[in-house]
């Protein structure tokens, strides 16, 4: 083969490969734009969890003064709530994370079981359903409730997305050699969590 046609297939050859370079390029970006964007809608629940974390224990404050007989009640509820804590700590270092969220989801729906249980007690204290401060926090705990439901939608969208593009060929093999694994959904598992807590005193 004559100089010139060997120049040819060398050009041809590197050029394909750094098309090949620039397509797998154009991947990574994609999927790192997908994984930032998720993460980003799992920082939107964070702030909403954290914020009904705060409410709990003025709650059970305020609680506690009609319910001296309650209180196994009221320190499950803390309990609950302390895990929850603990466990959205470490969802938050690494969003997606299937452990990570496994370990939140269990801690919310205890959460959630616990609450509920308070919501039912306190049923039997129309004293405590009459107090003006409680009613308020009824109120914020309903309206950041309802927030932590649409935060939690974004991001399960936002996973599905990801995740629908990790799973494609030739996406696949980008995301196994760039290491970006599977991000786990923010899913309602238990029955009990599949409502917000009864907060209403009506």
């Amino acid at each position: 083969m004559a100089m010139g046609g060997m120049l040819i297939v060398v050009v041809v050859l590197l050029g394909g490969a750094l098309l090949l370079l620039l397509y797998g390029v154009g991947i990574f970006n994609g999927l790192v734009t997908l994984r930032n964007r998720y993460k980003n809608a799992f920082a939107q629940i964070d702030v909403q969890l954290k914020r009904r974390y705060d409410l709990i224990p003025n709650l059970v404050e305020t609680a506690k003064g009609y319910m001296q007989h309650e209180r196994e009640t009221l320190e499950a509820v803390i309990g609950a709530r302390n895990q929850a804590i603990s466990a959205n700590k470490t969802a938050a270092a690494q969003p997606g994370n299937p452990a990570a969220m496994q370990g939140l989801m269990g801690a919310e729906s205890a959460l959630t079981g616990a609450m509920g249980r308070l919501f039912a007690v306190m049923e039997a204290y129309p004293d405590l359903k009459a107090n003006q401060n409680m009613l308020s926090l009824q109120e914020e705990l309903t309206s950041t409730e309802n927030k932590v439901s649409f935060a939690r939608q974004a991001y399960n969208d936002a996973v599905t997305v990801y995740n629908t593009k990790r799973e494609k060929i030739p996406d696949v093999f980008v995301a196994n050699i760039g290491g970006f694994g599977p991000a786990e959904l923010f899913e309602v598992t238990v029955e009990v969590e599949k409502q917000a807590p009864k907060v209403s005193f009506s």
